[in-house]
Order: structure tokens, then C-alpha cells, then sequence
């Protein structure tokens, strides 16, 4: 597979009066050709200045990044300008120019490259038809909605035809259905076109949804990489284990056993009622402490955690009953004090 993007030991110091603060600590990795690319990390891990550092807004202290092969660093500053028309970003907040009308903004980046008035024209209205906007083309900013407003930003990322998306919090102002539309969107257009997605979040959530690969940063490392699946199933690292399980659980006090289990589901039945059959079967209890599932077409995705019965051998017996349901079952250790 294509490499678009390599990142080799990547350092970033911001030096201060009094402090200096290494945000980056020798971040080595590989972003493949028409992947969607989760970066994750708690807030103040480094997730955001490295993206930063994918198209040198941010100038690495050390290190270096490639992007289809070209080494940024030894880039004029013209060589650099024309290299980001290829790697389009959208924040958080928007960054709309609100004196401008809606299809004024999506032809602003096309009018820095001096693209003739009538094609950027041409270009942005097909544009607002792709993100589904076209009858708000002569709006202003300020009379639109959160969600309509990060459209506007994704059709005037599109305008140069980047083969890179980088999205920096792009959906952590929305509301959760306005952002599974805008990651719809994006994953539409990353199949429609072949872009190149790479998203900044500290949402696992997010990661599910619409990443194929993730990247887990800790306080400037890089605490672990691989598939969506491989690191929602079995998290190896701290920060993994602490963004999958969103986080420690206060202390329980209902039921006194201390053993807890997280299970994965991704090929059972949404209408077969695992837990509560294996509690039947099983003749014991169990707590519930944590239940993010789907159904998506039929099909049960998702974890849950839960607290078992103090007594071994119905602990036991209700694991051993779940691995021949097929599922991915995993200890967790100090979940409940």
C-alpha cells in the first residue's frame, strides 16, 4: 500500500521564558494512501500539534515528514504554500470568514491560487451541492447552524483538490447526531474520491465510527498504533485501556465481587440476549458497570463491563459461557474498588 505520510521521530519543543515543554517526543509513523487515520489522545497529549506538524504550520524541533515522498523541511517557503494546497485542514471552530457569503468563503483558498473567478465559481457550486448546501450558497456564517457551518469549512477544504484532509476537533462543537452526519460526510467523500482522512480527536467514539487505523499519544508519545478493531478489542497500553474503558470507575458498592470483564461484541446476533441468557444459565448476577453497543445490520457492535459474582466458580463458569458465545473477553484489573 501507498505511503502518503511518514512522520520519523518527530520532536517538538516550545521554549518558553521560565519553561520549555516538549510536546512531541520521537513520533515515528506511517499514514497509508486513502486511509481514514485516527490520532487520539487525552486533552494536552501532543495529538493537535502534530497535526500541526503534517503541514510544517508547526515546524517539528527534530525529525522529519515526508508526504508522498517529499521531505517538508527542505521546502522553499513557495515550494511549502503550493505543497499545502495538496493538504487541506478543518478546525474545531469553523475559521469562516463571516463577512463573506457561504459560497464567497468556499472560493476563497481557490482565489489565493489566482483560479479564474468563473471556474471557482463553477468549483464551489458544485462543492456545496457535494456537502449539501447549495440553497444556502449566498448565506452569511452567523445564519447558519454549528453542523451547516463545518460543511461550509469541508467544501472550502475541498476547493484545491487535496489528496489530504486533516481535521483538528473537526466535530467536538457538534451535537452527537450533527457529528455522526459530518463523519458520514467525510466518509463519503474519503470513498467517492480516494482522500486521504486523518482525524485529531480525544472521542473513541469518533475513532469507531469512521477510522480504519488509530494512533494513541500520551503526553507527547506515541503509546500505541494499529486497526480500530485490533486496538478496541485488545487496548495494550495504558492510554488505550484508559480511552476504551473511558476511563476508572467509582467505587460500587451493591455487589461485592472485585473481578470484572470487558466483552466485545462484533459478529453476535443484536437479537440474541447474551447477558441475559448467560445469567440464566448461569444461575448468578452480574453488574452491568458499562454498555456502548449497536445494532448495524443485524449485527451487535460494541463493549461492555461487567462486575461478577464474588464466588469463583460462578465467575468462572459465566466467562467460559461467553467465550463459547464467540465473544472477545478480556480481566480487567482495579476496575471497581
Amino acid at each position: 500500500m501507498e505511503t502518503m505520510i511518514q512522520i520519523k521521530n518527530v520532536t517538538k519543543t516550545f521554549v518558553g521564558k521560565d519553561n520549555k515543554v516538549e510536546a512531541l517526543k520521537g513520533i515515528d509513523l506511517d499514514i497509508h494512501k486513502g486511509e481514514i487515520y485516527g490520532i487520539i489522545g487525552m486533552s494536552g497529549a501532543g495529538k493537535s500539534t502534530l497535526v500541526r506538524c503534517l503541514n510544517f504550520l508547526e515546524r517539528p524541533t527534530s525529525g522529519t515528514v515526508l508526504v508522498e515522498g517529499k521531505d517538508l523541511s527542505t521546502l522553499s517557503d513557495s515550494e511549502l504554500r503550493r505543497a499545502r494546497t495538496q493538504i487541506s485542514m478543518i478546525f474545531q471552530h469553523f475559521n469562516l470568514l463571516m463577512q463573506r457569503t457561504v459560497i464567497d468563503n468556499v472560493c476563497f483558498p481557490m482565489e489565493i491560487i489566482k483560479t479564474p473567478a468563473k471556474d471557482a465559481l463553477s468549483r464551489a457550486r458544485e462543492l456545496l451541492s457535494i456537502v449539501g448546501l447549495s440553497e444556502k450558497a449566498l448565506s452569511y456564517p452567523a445564519q447558519l447552524s454549528g453542523g451547516q457551518k463545518q460543511r461550509v469549512a469541508i467544501a472550502r477544504a475541498l476547493a484545491t483538490n487535496p489528496r489530504i484532509l486533516l481535521c483538528d476537533e473537526a466535530t467536538s462543537a457538534l451535537d452527537p447526531t450533527t457529528t455522526k452526519a459530518i463523519l458520514g460526510l467525510l466518509k463519503e467523500i474519503n470513498e467517492k474520491y480516494g482522500i486521504t482522512i486523518v482525524i485529531i480527536t480525544h472521542e473513541m467514539a469518533v475513532v469507531q465510527e469512521i477510522c480504519t487505523h488509530v494512533a494513541i499519544i500520551d503526553q507527547g508519545t506515541l503509546a500505541e498504533t494499529g486497526t480500530v478493531e485490533e486496538v478496541f478489542q485488545r487496548p495494550r497500553s495504558k492510554a488505550a485501556k484508559k480511552l476504551v474503558f473511558q476511563g476508572e470507575r467509582e467505587h460500587y458498592g451493591e455487589m461485592k465481587g472485585k473481578r470484572c470483564i470487558r466483552i466485545v461484541f462484533t459478529s453476535n446476533s443484536s437479537f440474541e440476549p447474551v447477558i441475559a441468557n448467560m445469567v440464566l444459565a448461569c444461575k448468578s448476577p452480574v453488574n452491568i458497570l458499562l454498555a456502548d453497543t449497536r445494532d448495524i445490520g443485524g449485527v451487535a457492535h460494541g463493549q461492555m463491563v461487567l462486575q461478577l459474582p464474588e464466588e469463583a466458580g460462578a465467575a468462572e463458569k459465566m466467562i467460559q459461557y461467553l467465550k463459547n458465545r464467540k465473544l472477545e473477553v478480556g480481566e480487567l484489573d482495579n476496575y471497581v474498588g
